[in-house]
């Protein structure tokens, strides 16, 4: 009964990861394509080196959370 509680709780939390590295990825990519953008493009260096610094951060965050899901896979006895 314990056991199966822990493997209900394991895949809960790697669902969870699953989807917030989806939303990461999103959003590292609306980052970059801003940087990108003539449309959308920031208006000075400062702007850019701000967004580029925060799609670094969130690809920082996104190899953590992938770390995490490996993790919980093997804990699971899945293969990645």
């Amino acid at each position: 009964m314990a056991a199966e509680r822990d493997q209900a709780r394991l895949r809960e939390e790697l669902d969870m990861v699953e989807e917030d590295l989806v939303k990461l990825r999103e959003t590292v990519a609306e980052l970059r394509g801003t940087v990108g953008s003539s449309a959308e493009a920031p208006t000075d260096a400062a702007e850019v080196s701000m967004l580029i610094a925060m799609a670094d951060e969130q690809e920082q965050l996104m190899n953590t959370l992938e770390a995490r899901r490996e993790d919980l896979r093997r804990r699971l006895g899945e293969q990645p």
